[in-house]
């Protein structure tokens, strides 16, 4: 067998396996240590060591509490790896592009306060200008992100201030994630090449160009849609469940909307840190990509009642939600959580939309349910974590590339900032799969896909 053939494999079972040698063992101590695992499991794990060739020479850690994951997990990666970014970057190699800069470019802008997107938005033409202010990066946008909270932006929901305040401030541009190459740098910028690839979430990201300070630039290895998702979508679910939610492992996790943009790295991120995940859904299609992602229990409320499952497969509560929905949805959430359990706002899509917009909501008798049971539930907003960004983008893009993570891209194309508004559209209309995203150039996104 040649070298290229071998494949080092490796499994750790911290249980016993029923056997006549185990079977010599004192009971006593098989209890303490969790039981007998069954063989349908010892099997499945050969099986999914033999065939996924990306996972050659990796520990796959098989228990009956924890299931099947591969060691080291990325908890314990951040514990005793040292600065993991590092070593990734200097591994691997950046390509570098040609761009061209022209005189003018279009960008998405709100000239109007609502929270229809279409109605609030229209597409400019605006001059470039140059040469940059010394601390500030030129960056051609390749792909943009479209987020459920667009319409919140359109409508203003986002700037503090009265009515006047807020009319004072239009037009001002739109979008809030993309993925682009470095076109230009001021004079003072050194750590920043042009056409090298770099990430932002800044106002502004549905703009063929954009000018930001360059301490907003967020190093990525690639301009591809993958790392949109990984930005907003990927951002949240990383940082909200280990900082809001302090997830733990052996817990119990309820994601809801979990199908969408963030809810998909939340499942995934739970199951990777060792806890049983239960999902909701809405579809056939999103509940098979559940499975897909490990879901251990999918919730689809097209074809079960949500309250219903929770109440009768989950008598004692689950004991962390990351809650994306709102409304009824919170409701049920709340009344299903266990004792000491946490709830995570990270967003309330089932409210952004009506003629109204954005309408608050009371919850009467919260304290008291939240006193009752000594629980949290606490709210997540990622602009507030600024901090924590390239650190936790560098880890999920290594979950990534090293195939722990999958990411999920909706299939349905929108190319060119004249489909931005079609694309919101599209997210809030229930349909899609996974992140929605924009190729702002499609001739440039397929030389891009071509490497």
């Amino acid at each position: 067998m040649s070298g290229n053939n071998v494949r080092p494999l490796l499994s750790v079972f911290p249980q016993f396996v029923q056997t006549d040698l185990a079977s010599k063992v004192d009971q006593n101590f098989i209890d303490s240590v969790g039981g007998y695992m069954p063989m349908d499991m010892v099997v499945k794990g050969a099986y999914k060591l033999i065939e996924d060739d990306s996972k050659a020479g990796a520990c796959l850690w098989i228990s009956s509490r924890r299931g099947m994951e591969y060691w080291p997990t990325p908890a314990e990666e951040a514990k005793y790896l040292i600065n993991p970014s590092i070593s990734r970057k200097k591994s691997s190699s950046v390509a570098h592009w040609d761009v061209q800069i022209p005189q003018s470019f279009e960008k998405v802008v709100v000239h109007t306060l609502s929270h229809n997107f279409r109605r609030a938005t229209s597409i400019v033409q605006s001059p470039l200008r140059l040469p940059l202010k010394p601390d500030h990066v030129l960056l051609k946008i390749v792909y943009a992100g479209v987020n459920a909270s667009d319409v919140n932006f359109s409508s203003g929901s986002y700037f503090k201030g009265n009515g006047i305040d807020l009319t004072s401030r239009l037009p001002f541009d739109a979008g809030f994630e993309a993925v682009g190459i470095v076109a230009a740098i001021g004079e003072s910028v050194k750590h920043l090449k042009v056409g090298s690839p770099a990430a932002i979430m800044t106002f502004g990201s549905y703009a063929q160009f954009t000018s930001v300070p360059s301490k907003h630039i967020l190093a990525v290895p690639s301009p591809d849609p993958e790392i949109i998702a990984m930005l907003t979508s990927g951002l949240t679910a990383s940082i909200g469940l280990e900082k809001a939610a302090q997830m733990e492992s052996g817990k119990v996790v309820l994601v809801t909307a979990a199908a969408g943009g963030t809810g998909q790295f939340a499942v995934q991120l739970a199951k990777l840190a060792g806890n049983k995940v239960v999902a909701t859904c809405g579809g056939k299609e999103k509940a098979n990509l559940l499975r897909d992602l490990g879901v251990d229990r999918v919730i689809d409320y097209k074809v079960e009642d949500i309250k219903t499952v929770l109440k009768k497969e989950f008598p004692k509560g689950v004991d962390i939600v990351y809650e994306s929905v709102g409304g009824k949805m919170f409701d049920i959430c709340l009344n299903a959580l266990a004792i000491y359990g946490r709830l995570v706002v990270i967003g309330m899509i089932s409210q952004y939309q009506g003629e109204q917009g954005w309408k608050p909501l009371n919850y009467t008798g919260l304290c008291e349910k939240l006193l009752a049971k000594s629980q949290t539930v606490t709210g997540f907003f990622l602009v507030q974590y600024a901090h924590l960004w390239q650190q936790h983008l560098d880890r999920l893009f290594e979950l990534y590339s090293s195939g722990r993570l999958k990411i999920a891209l909706d299939p349905e194309k929108f190319n060119g900032l004249h489909s931005v508004a079609d694309a919101v559209e599209y997210l809030h209309s229930g349909k899609s799969t996974g992140k929605v995203i924009v190729c702002i150039d499609p001739t440039f996104c397929k030389n891009v896909a071509k490497l």
